[in-house]
Parts: structure tokens; C-alpha cells; sequence
């Protein structure tokens, strides 16, 4: 079948399914025609000839060459969600420490002179000093409502919080599965200015990138506590130290240490631990293994951050998978050379994603490589493979 070549270390729960599909898997594959990868930075790699599809076992493709793959008709997929609830409760874990100086008061206790006379005495003593608010009947607002905004705005409802979110671009699947209680805000300035707590979900994009800024925390509720469990990039660590120092934000906790942030206090950094627990790797594996798979097989697409969702279900027959250009007349003048070659089309899937146009045409007979290679010149066609019926 296919050869995949992993970087970083995949879970064997991924790996196992794509051997069992009778995949070639390893770290030192040649030409490959897939690559399944965690965090490895591959911007520089050479794209080797045969490569149709990424697989990023995790949400976020930042360590992938996106815009090179688009340009050369490779599928980059990710896993949404596969992580999310590893994430959530890390947010959960940062709510508490944000309010309780959890961390102060532990490091407190393991600085006591270990041969003083009465340490449960000194201990009650000092425990005034570290005290905080409980976080029921608090104001959670929750920026981002996808699979883990969703679950943290619904755990918070279940902790007693009174929760508000805000995205523009909440999709009906996850409105589906948010709590009724959970109140709108129609900006992010406006929710900033009435929650006492506020968690960042957004994807790092052009338009989200440093979203919580200065200008932005100027409106904030004084004593806010915020927390970043998405992206580093979304949060402007300059600004939010200057906040913290003017007494705005009272605590600020990331999954994203960068060199502003060491050492400040009201800063709570974590080293990017959201998705380190081994469920949430072999979920991640799992899922990205079965779409890569899913893809090398029979070209469904689910989860591409370039291509536009497509399936047809794979019935055996010979099966023609086109990326083009989305410009008009490209389905008519592939039809048309099918046409002239008495080729019958079962069935066709054309769907556009930006600057792209993704085709899975079923054909009733086997197509000549001399009429893929008429196809292959249309111009405007990124990349032809052609499936051939089972045997």
C-alpha cells in the first residue's frame, strides 16, 4: 500500500492502525506518500515527489509548510478535538491555582527549615497570607467556543460559575453541545469588562494574533484573571505584564512561557502542557493515522486545514481524484475528455476551499494513463491520482 514516515514519536495506537491496513510506517521511510508528525519544525524539509498528505497529530499546523503543500495539491490534515479534554482540565487546574496561591503556598512549605520545632504551628500561622477567592458565582468568560471552549464554558457552568462566551464563528455542531446557560457577548471588549476570569480558545490566525492586547486590557475589569491554554501568540506577554504591574490583571496563566513572562510575579507558566497525558497523544495518534489512511485509500477528506471537507463512500470501483485551480469551466473540461473516451461517471463530488477545488469522480471502467496524462494537462490542475477498483 502506502509509505508513511513518522517524525517525533507517534502513539502505537496510531501506528498499529495504519500497519493493520497494511501501511509501510517508520522514521526512515523514502519517498514517502504520507507523513503523520507531532512537533517536529519541518518548514525546511524538501516536499519529497511522492508526498500527498500531511497527517499533524494535534490541532494546531504552525510546524507544517501549509502554504508550499496547498501549491503542490498535498492535503494537510490535524486533529480537532482529539485533546480537548486533556486541555479542559488543565484550564480547570489553572482556574483554581489562579484564585487559591496554590504554588506560593506549596513553595512556602518547602522552603521551612525542616528541623524547626513545630511546623504544623508555623504552618497555621502563615496560612493567612495565602489566601483567595473560591471561583463559584464568579463571571467566566470563555474566547472561542470549539471543542475545548465548549467543554471548559460547560465545566465552569458545573462549578458553579456564571459563564459568557464569545465567537463570531460559532459552528452549529458545537452550539449544539453548549450549555443553554452559557450568555453571549457580541464583542470580546465588552466581555473583557464584566468577567472576572477570562479563558482564551481562539486559533492563532492573522486576525486573532495578539487579540489581548494592550488597547484590549485597558477595558478589563481590574483584578481580572486570565488564562491561555490555545496559542502564546494570542496574548501580547508585554502588555499583559504592564497590566499586571499596574494592578489590572491580577494573575496571568499560560501554557506559553516566552522570555517576558520568567520570573514575573502574578505570572503562572506552564511548560505546554495541555495535551501531555497518553490519552490525549493516542487520541491524536488514532485520529490521524485513520485520516491519512482514510485519504491514501480512497481520497476522503475530513480535517484539512487547506482542502475542503469531501467524501464519497469508496464502493470498489475505479475512483479519479482531482485538485485544481477554482476557477470556472475546470468539472466541464474533465468531464468533457472523460466523454470523449466513452468514460461513464458514476458519480462526482466538487467542492472549493479559498483558492482551491478538490474532485472525487467514480467512473464505471478503468481510465488509460494516456487519458489521466489529457487531464494532468488541463490547465489549472494542481495534482490527478487515480484509484483503481479492487480486484
Amino acid at each position: 500500500m502506502a509509505k508513511i514516515r513518522t517524525y517525533n514519536k507517534i502513539a502505537p495506537e496510531g501506528l498499529e492502525l495504519l500497519q493493520n491496513r497494511g501501511h509501510e510506517v517508520g522514521p526512515d521511510i523514502e519517498h514517502p506518500d504520507g507523513i503523520i508528525v507531532r512537533s517536529a519544525k519541518l518548514h525546511e524539509i524538501e516536499l519529497p515527489p511522492a508526498l500527498i498528505a500531511f497527517a499533524r497529530a494535534g490541532a494546531g499546523v504552525n510546524n507544517i509548510p501549509v502554504e508550499r503543500c496547498t501549491a503542490n495539491g498535498i492535503v494537510v490534515f490535524n486533529t480537532p478535538g482529539s485533546n480537548a479534554n486533556s486541555v479542559k482540565e488543565l484550564v480547570i487546574a489553572g482556574l483554581m491555582l489562579s484564585s487559591r496561591k496554590i504554588i506560593e503556598a506549596c513553595n512556602w512549605v518547602q522552603a521551612l527549615d525542616e528541623d524547626r520545632a513545630d511546623v504544623s504551628k508555623e504552618v497555621e500561622s502563615a496560612k493567612s497570607e495565602f489566601a483567595g477567592p473560591e471561583i463559584a458565582g464568579k463571571r467566566l468568560g470563555v474566547v472561542g467556543l470549539g471543542a475545548i471552549g465548549v467543554m471548559v464554558a460547560n465545566a465552569g457552568e458545573a462549578l458553579g460559575m456564571k459563564v459568557t462566551g464569545y465567537d463570531p464563528f460559532l459552528s452549529v455542531d458545537h452550539a449544539w453541545g453548549l450549555s443553554q446557560s452559557v450568555g453571549r457577548a457580541d464583542t470580546l471588549e465588552h466581555l473583557i469588562s464584566e468577567v472576572d476570569y477570562l479563558t482564551v480558545h481562539a486559533p492563532l490566525n492573522a486576525s486573532t494574533e495578539g487579540m489581548i492586547n494592550a488597547a484590549t486590557l485597558a477595558r478589563a475589569k481590574p483584578g481580572i484573571r486570565i488564562l491561555n491554554f490555545a496559542r502564546g501568540g494570542l496574548v501580547d506577554s508585554a502588555a499583559v505584564v504592564a497590566a499586571i504591574e499596574a494592578g489590572t490583571v491580577r494573575r496571568y496563566v499560560t501554557d506559553f512561557p516566552d522570555e517576558k513572562l520568567i520570573g514575573v510575579p502574578g505570572v503562572l507558566a506552564i511548560p505546554h502542557l495541555g495535551a501531555s497525558t497518553p490519552e490525549a497523544e493516542t487520541n491524536s495518534a488514532i485520529m490521524a493515522a485513520r485520516q491519512l489512511a482514510n485519504y491514501l485509500e480512497s481520497g476522503v477528506i475530513h480535517n484539512a486545514v487547506n482542502f475542503p471537507e469531501c467524501d464519497v463512500p469508496f464502493r470498489g470501483g475505479p475512483r479519479l481524484l482531482i485538485t485544481n485551480h477554482n476557477v470556472p469551466n475546470m468539472v466541464g473540461q474533465v468531464t468533457t475528455v472523460l466523454a470523449a473516451e466513452g468514460i461513464n461517471i458514476a458519480e462526482l463530488l466538487n467542492r472549493h476551499e479559498g483558492e482551491l477545488a478538490y474532485n472525487i469522480i467514480d467512473v464505471d471502467s478503468t481510465v488509460p494513463e494516456p487519458v489521466i496524462d489529457r487531464l494532468r494537462e488541463i490547465d489549472g490542475v494542481v495534482r490527478i491520482r487515480s484509484i483503481p477498483g479492487r480486484q
